[in-house]
C-alpha cells in the first residue's frame, strides 16, 4: 500500500453564530482583535482539510486548526508536507510522523504552522491506517478506556451576566453539570459572572478561561476567588510564555491550573509538567496530531497530571480525532463540547457525529469513523 495524491482544501463556514459572541467594533476586515484578548478572530469558521489516498482508493481525512489564514497551513502541506509522502506506507503513522517533523526541525518550525499542518497529516494517515486494518484509531491507539465521552459545555456567548444565566439555565435543564466561560474582563467582572452563572444550579462546576489576559497579581485574585468559591478550573491565566508565572500561580492556589491550546509537542508540555506549571493538559489534537497528542498524554501520566483535550473551532475531523484520543487517555476530566462549533462541524460529515451537551458517543468504525461530503467543501472555499 503507498501514498498516490495528498490533497487539501481551504475551507470557510458562516457559522448561525459567531463563535464568542458578536464582533466589536465596526465590522470591517476578515480578522479582528476581540478585547481584552488578544489573539485574531474570524467571524467564519476557518480550516483546512487533508485527504491522503492511496493506490488502492483508500482514503483518510485530517484537519488543521487553523482559524485564521488556513492558506499557510495549505501551503506548508502542499509544498513542504505532500512531496515527501508520495510513495509511502501510510500504515507506518510514527515513522512518517518522525519523518515530517524532522524536515524544518532545525529552523524552529516544530510548532506553529508547521506543526498545525503536521497534525492535520498525522490525522489523515491515521485514518487510512485504521481503515486499511478495519479498526477504529482508538483500538490502534492501545483500545478504549470509556464508550462515551464525558464533555462540558465551553462558553455562554452572551453580553451580559443576566444573559449568561439564562443560558446556562438552558444547559442545566438539558442535563449540563459543567460549563467553561470565557472571560478576562477584570477580576471583579470575572468573579460576578462566575457568582452568577453559579446559581443556577447546585452542583454546576464552573471553569473560567482567562484567554491568557491577567498579569501574575490579578491572576492570584481571581484564582483565590474561584478558591472560595470551588471553581473547577483556571484556564490560559497569563500569557502563554510564562512558565515560571504559572508555576508560581498553580503553588498558590487551590484551583486547578489548566494549560495547553497554544502548545504543540511534547517537549514544550514536558517543560511545563517539569516545572509543575500546569495540573491540567490541554492539548487540541488539530494543533498536535493524534500521533503527539498520545505522547502528550503519556508525558502528563508520568507526572500525574490528567488530560482534558482542548477544541474551539475544528469541523467534524478534528472532533472526531480529539474523541480518539480522549477515549485512549487514561486520566480524562472531560471533553471540551463546543455548542457554537457544533452547530457548523457536522456540515462536512455524511453522517453527524453523535452526542453532546454530556458527552459524545465513541466512534466504533474503522479509521476515525467519519465521512466527508466534498459538497459543501467546494461550495465554501
Amino acid at each position: 500500500m503507498k501514498i498516490e495524491s495528498v490533497e487539501t482544501w481551504v475551507v470557510k463556514i458562516d457559522p448561525p453564530e459567531t463563535y464568542l459572541g458578536p464582533r466589536p467594533g465596526d465590522g470591517s476586515g476578515d480578522y479582528y482583535v476581540r478585547p481584552p484578548w488578544r489573539s485574531l478572530y474570524s467571524d467564519r469558521f476557518e480550516t483546512m482539510l487533508v485527504r491522503i489516498t492511496t493506490d488502492g482508493g483508500l482514503a483518510g481525512w485530517g484537519e488543521a486548526l487553523a482559524p485564521v489564514a488556513p492558506e499557510v497551513a495549505k501551503a506548508i502541506v502542499d509544498r513542504l508536507l505532500a512531496p515527501t509522502l508520495i510513495g509511502a506506507d501510510p500504515r507506518r503513522v510514527r515513522p512518517l510522523w518522525t519523518m515530517l517533523s524532522g524536515l524544518m526541525r532545525e529552523r524552529g518550525h516544530l510548532v506553529g504552522h508547521q506543526a498545525d499542518a503536521l497534525a492535520a497529516v498525522d490525522t489523515a494517515l491515521w485514518d487510512v491506517a485504521g481503515r486499511a486494518l478495519g479498526a477504529p484509531v482508538h483500538a490502534l491507539l492501545g483500545g478504549a478506556y470509556r464508550d462515551r465521552i464525558p464533555t462540558y459545555v465551553s462558553g455562554l456567548p452572551r453580553s451580559t451576566d443576566e444573559e449568561r444565566s439564562a443560558l446556562a439555565r438552558e444547559w442545566a435543564s438539558r442535563g449540563v453539570r459543567a460549563i467553561k466561560l470565557h472571560l478576562g474582563n477584570g477580576v471583579d467582572a470575572d468573579l460576578a459572572t462566575v457568582d452568577a452563572v453559579r446559581s443556577v444550579h447546585p452542583d454546576l462546576r464552573i471553569a473560567v478561561d482567562a484567554h491568557w489576559a491577567y498579569g501574575l497579581a490579578d491572576a492570584v485574585r481571581l484564582g483565590r476567588g474561584l478558591d472560595e468559591r470551588r471553581a473547577w478550573f483556571l484556564e490560559a491565566p497569563l500569557v502563554p510564555e510564562d512558565v515560571d508565572g504559572h508555576r508560581e500561580l498553580a503553588r498558590t492556589l487551590a484551583t486547578p491550573v489548566a494549560v495547553g491550546e497554544a502548545l504543540r509537542n511534547r517537549y514544550e508540555f514536558r517543560a511545563w509538567l517539569a516545572a509543575r506549571a500546569v495540573d491540567i493538559c490541554q492539548p487540541d489534537v488539530a494543533r498536535t496530531g493524534i500521533t503527539e497528542a498520545m505522547a502528550i498524554a503519556d508525558l502528563a501520566s508520568a507526572f500525574h497530571v490528567p488530560v482534558a483535550p482542548h477544541h474551539s473551532v475544528g469541523l467534524g475531523i478534528s472532533v472526531a480525532a480529539g474523541l480518539h484520543v480522549a477515549a485512549a487517555v487514561a486520566d480524562l476530566p472531560a471533553f471540551e463540547f463546543q455548542p457554537s462549533t457544533m452547530a457548523v462541524a457536522n456540515r462536512i460529515l455524511t453522517t453527524p457525529l453523535t452526542g453532546g451537551p454530556v458527552a459524545f458517543d465513541l466512534p466504533d468504525t474503522p479509521g476515525l469513523g467519519i465521512e466527508v461530503d466534498l459538497a459543501p467543501l467546494l461550495e465554501n472555499s
